[in-house]
């Protein structure tokens, strides 16, 4: 095995393996799937262990990927940490990033930051269910305003609040009468979402993974997700506050009886616990929560 790991290969190797999708990974990465599927061939070489298992059922890690993968991701946080914080010393007055998913305001918090440290310069980035604690990893963003369920391992995770879920399905679909429905009534449509972002679908729909896996991907974005409901193609499960957000006529949205809340979580790079506008960032976060939907 080689001294050094090459850490955009293993930045490669993680979204693959968090997908189990070459082809979703790649369009995560922002990279062609050819490319993508060379370098992790390569990485292979270089380790001399095979990381995936590939077959008609799709992509699997192996024994060895699945080593990689838990050693890897804090790896990955711990380069991005360095790198932020070399950033910051020969910058001192470098952008604090914000990142947020759909249907949360970040403004409050921002105000609130910036008066508790008046040289902080905030941008903010819309994220969505495939990189939101991927940009945090990355150093992409200082801090991220993220929905369970999602990997806590190298993240440091302090919760902010509970929102109901609901249905989004087509106007003139029959569930659309209803006043509510429930995970048993719904696991009858087409889910157009990563299903594991609705964990609960699976004990209704054992097979909606795999199923979702040969399909190909999925919508990304809540755009994306709400123009396939309204063509017909299937269902959605949103954070009331996204529904609220992007209402449109076409779309009706239901209550889920047995569907539990979602969590907002604010995610930040472990390894920076003492960094003092992060610190900062958390005091402004849990003081305006409330004005995040």
């Amino acid at each position: 095995m080689p001294q050094d790991i090459d850490l955009r290969k293993l930045r490669y190797f993680v979204a693959v393996a968090e997908e189990l999708n070459f082809g979703r990974a790649a369009q995560r990465l922002h990279i062609a799937q050819p490319v993508l599927s060379r370098q992790i061939k390569a990485l292979e070489s270089e380790l001399g262990a095979e990381l995936f298992a590939r077959g008609r059922r799709g992509t699997d890690l192996t024994p060895a990927g699945a080593l990689l993968l838990e050693d890897g991701r804090p790896l990955l946080a711990q380069a991005g940490a360095v790198r932020r914080r070399l950033q910051q010393s020969l910058e001192p007055s470098a952008v604090f990033t914000v990142g947020f998913m759909p249907g949360l305001m970040v403004t409050g918090v921002v105000k609130a930051f910036e008066e508790l440290l008046p040289s902080a310069r905030v941008e903010t980035l819309r994220l969505d269910w495939s990189n939101q604690t991927e940009v945090v990893r990355s150093g992409q963003v200082d801090a991220a305003f993220a929905r369970e369920p999602l990997d806590h391992q190298g993240l440091w995770i302090v919760p902010m609040l509970e929102e109901p879920r609901d249905a989004v399905v087509p106007s003139d679909h029959p569930l659309a009468q209803k006043e509510t429905v429930t995970m048993g009534e719904l696991s009858a449509e087409r889910l157009l979402q990563d299903p594991a972002a609705v964990p609960e679908w699976a004990a209704h729909d054992p097979g909606v993974r795999r199923r979702a896996i040969q399909a190909g991907a999925y919508a990304l974005t809540v755009e994306d997700k709400l123009e396939g409901v309204a063509a017909g193609k299937g269902v959605v499960i949103l954070p009331r506050s996204a529904c609220t957000f992007y209402r449109r006529p076409d779309v009706t949205v239901v209550p889920v009886e047995d569907l539990s809340p979602t969590r907002v979580l604010l995610a930040m790079d472990a390894a920076r616990r003492l960094d003092i506008g992060l610190s900062s960032f958390v005091t402004a976060a849990e003081t305006s929560a409330g004005t995040l939907i």
